[in-house]
């Protein structure tokens, strides 16, 4: 039977980048993914932050030019609140190109990747899997989505706040203008969340997100509503791609850690509570999720996954959490209308600026502290 030091479970960017710093920590890494292709079953738009492409490699050449205009639209979708930033705010990448390098990084670094391979379960220092051998492993992380299978098996927290999203993407011709993110607030199509077309010149992406028991048609429906007037649209030039799937809005999860493993990515709700956002925080505690795992494995020292604590990070973004909460609870057209109207004044563009433009969507995580209590 194979012995191994960890068994990642979902080769995600979360996963794929806990594998890669476990592995340059000299510890033997398996990551499997039911998945037989990574450009099959993407569930993110793939947008990045102006931040995570300061602080982590993500090839340029994957990426989409830079986007610096913001449009928020109100259910009419009339006199939308443009906002614009000296910066390039974001940028889309080819999200296939991502997790190939991503995979390739981790290989190079020592871990392996083995792709069709669906796991069943963990007990007892044993991970089991669909027609394949199990394997001994010290460790095992979930990095299997926002309804991991791997939380439950450990007895970790597990998200019960989801949005579920659905988007269409599809090449575009090129064109004149900058490119854009333009957003609508409309319960109607997208309850507790919004609807939104950003066209970085190469692909558009239009999506819709919200709470399902308040999408009653259906997300898939309702994205197919929302496309067929979507303000910023451009027409297709190319085969149409389908997305979609849940989006945990909860928090980072209090229980991460127990002596049998963790959970990295969506699976420890490691996304922006108020813009759903989970690229940016997926990296930020991969890094943190691996310098804990290889400082337990090498001292035995459960104190170490004490430091990989969900608890005190939710605490650091409480404003977000209620801001969610008041988001969600905007269910009719006339009180998002009013909401839009709001923003229009000068505290509001500004309010709207610092949660679309600034660096506090997710709180820093820094792995250093794990890493000097093993020294």
């Amino acid at each position: 039977m194979q012995n191994v030091d960890v068994v990642v479970v979902g080769a995600g960017l979360a996963g794929l980048h806990t594998a890669r710093r476990l592995a340059e920590q000299d510890l033997d890494v398996l990551v499997v993914d039911r998945r037989r292709s990574l450009s099959a079953g993407i569930r993110t738009t793939g947008i990045f932050v102006r931040r995570t492409l300061d602080d982590f490699d993500v090839p340029g050449h994957l990426l989409g030019p830079g986007v610096r205009d913001v449009l928020l639209y109100p259910p009419s979708r009339r006199a939308p609140v443009h906002l614009t930033s000296d910066r390039d705010e974001y940028r889309v990448a080819d999200m296939p190109g991502v997790y190939e390098h991503a995979r390739r990084t981790a290989e190079t670094a020592g871990a392996r990747v083995r792709l069709g391979v669906r796991y069943t379960g963990a007990a007892g220092g044993l991970a089991t899997f669909a027609g394949a051998e199990p394997v001994r492993a010290r460790f095992v992380v979930g990095a299997d989505g926002a309804r991991s299978r791997v939380a439950r098996d450990l007895g970790l927290d597990v998200n019960r706040r989801l949005l579920v999203g659905a988007e269409l993407i599809h090449p575009v011709a090129a064109g004149p203008g900058a490119p854009a993110f333009h957003c609508v607030l409309d319960p109607r199509v997208a309850p507790g969340y919004l609807g939104w077309v950003i066209n970085d010149g190469r692909h558009a992406h239009v999506g819709v997100a919200g709470y399902p028991g308040a999408m009653r048609a259906g997300v898939r429906q309702l994205l197919d509503v929302f496309a067929a007037d979507a303000p910023g649209r451009p027409a297709s030039a190319g085969p149409v791609e389908r997305r979609g799937g849940p989006i945990p809005v909860g928090g980072v999860l209090r229980r991460l850690a127990c002596p049998g493993g963790l959970l990295v990515g969506d699976a420890a709700g490691a996304v922006s509570p108020l813009t759903a956002g989970g690229l940016d925080p997926c990296l930020r505690m991969s890094d943190l999720a691996a310098a804990v795992t290889a400082g337990y494995l090498r001292t035995g020292d459960e104190g170490l996954l004490r430091r990989y604590d969900g608890g005190a990070l939710r605490a650091r973004f409480r404003g977000r959490l209620l801001l969610r909460r008041m988001f969600a609870g905007l269910r009719s057209p006339a009180a998002v209308e009013a909401a839009v109207a709001a923003l229009r004044s000068r505290a509001g563009r500004a309010a709207a600026a610092r949660v679309l433009f600034g660096d506090g969507s997710f709180p820093d995580v820094d792995p250093r502290p794990a890493r000097l209590a093993v020294r």
